[in-house]
């Protein structure tokens, strides 16, 4: 484990509320259409405890994915600004908790703040962990033609370079295929296996 369990989850969750940008990754539409989208998002992403979001929740949620992108495209300084606008905004005030199975970590909000604010913040959490650990280098954007999906590199390598599997599949299926063309051996009638992925 690269980081604190909370903390890689933060991230992740970071990066997921991103991509669901419009037009992210490969001409993708809104994923955040609905109030309903977002009560998906928060179960998908286990937050704990709050009320249901509102439309005024979801307005500012989509609000925060711009705020959080430049994180993948800023440099140390630019991101703990960001952070720290982020913290004070949020007006974090962090606390340790135990539920769900987690164990210690903390929360900086309320359970009952607004889910902006506790998203904005749960995410400035995260990064502190990311300045401290000199990791600026694991928050990266995917390396496939017209992707621009983020995700963090949790590999132990430093070598993930693909969003997500569908991504990565999809580099390794065509390297498979172009290796095979250069080898001057005879084909394989149907779709080549899946390679095994690595680095991950």
């Amino acid at each position: 484990m690269i980081f604190a369990h909370d903390t890689e989850l933060a991230l992740q969750a970071a990066a997921a509320l991103v991509n669901t940008s419009p037009g992210a990754s490969l001409g993708r539409g809104e994923a955040l259409s609905t109030v309903t989208d977002l009560a998906g998002f928060l179960q998908t992403w286990r937050w704990s405890g709050g009320r249901p979001p509102t439309e005024a929740d979801l307005t500012e949620v989509r609000a925060l994915r711009p705020r959080l992108r430049k994180v993948w495209h800023g440099d140390d300084t630019a991101i703990a600004d960001l952070v720290n606008a982020l913290l004070r905004d949020g007006r974090a005030l962090p606390q340790v908790v135990d539920h769900d199975g987690f164990g210690w970590h903390i929360h900086a909000t309320r359970d009952t703040a607004p889910w902006p604010q506790r998203m904005a913040v749960e995410a400035a959490m995260a990064l502190v962990d990311v300045l401290r650990n000199d990791a600026v280098d694991r928050l990266r954007t995917c390396a496939r033609d017209g992707c621009d999906d983020v995700f963090v590199d949790l590999s132990r390598n430093r070598s993930r370079r693909f969003c997500d599997t569908t991504c990565g599949n999809r580099e390794n299926v065509a390297a498979y295929r172009a290796s095979w063309a250069g080898s001057g051996e005879p084909g394989i009638v149907g779709t080549p296996p899946t390679p095994v992925r690595r680095g991950r």
